[in-house]
C-alpha cells in the first residue's frame, strides 16, 4: 500500500492519533513528551504511531500534513497541531473538551 494512502487511513481510522517521537510511555523527545503528557491528562484513549520507527511515516506526513515538525496530534482527521499548540490548548482547557468530544462521537 502507498504510504500516503497508510497514512490517510491511520488519520480516518483514529479518532484521536498522535504522531510522536517514541511512545506514550517511553517518548524520545521533550517536544512528544509534553504533548503526550497534555493529551494523557485529558483521559481519553487515544492511539500512537512512532514515527522514528515508522521512517517512511516521518518522512512522508509533513508533506500530508503540510507540518513540518513532530509531534502531530491529529482528532476527528484534522491536524490539531504540534506542542505548542497542544500544551496552550490543555493550558486553557479547550484540548479535554475537543477530545472528549471526538471520542463520544
Amino acid at each position: 500500500m502507498d504510504i500516503m494512502q497508510v497514512i490517510k487511513d491511520q488519520i480516518e481510522n483514529n479518532s484521536i492519533l498522535l504522531y510522536m517521537k517514541g511512545s506514550p510511555n517511553q517518548p524520545m523527545c521533550g517536544f512528544s513528551a509534553r504533548t503526550v503528557q497534555a493529551v494523557m491528562e485529558c483521559g481519553q484513549k487515544f492511539a500512537y504511531v512512532d514515527v522514528l520507527s515508522n521512517p517512511e511515516i516521518r518522512t512522508n506526513l509533513p508533506v500530508y500534513a503540510n507540518w513540518p515538525t513532530f509531534p502531530q496530534l491529529w482528532v476527528k482527521g484534522e491536524l490539531v497541531g504540534g506542542c505548542d499548540i497542544v500544551t496552550e490548548m490543555h493550558a486553557k482547557g479547550e484540548l479535554k473538551a475537543l477530545l472528549d468530544e471526538a471520542s463520544a462521537g
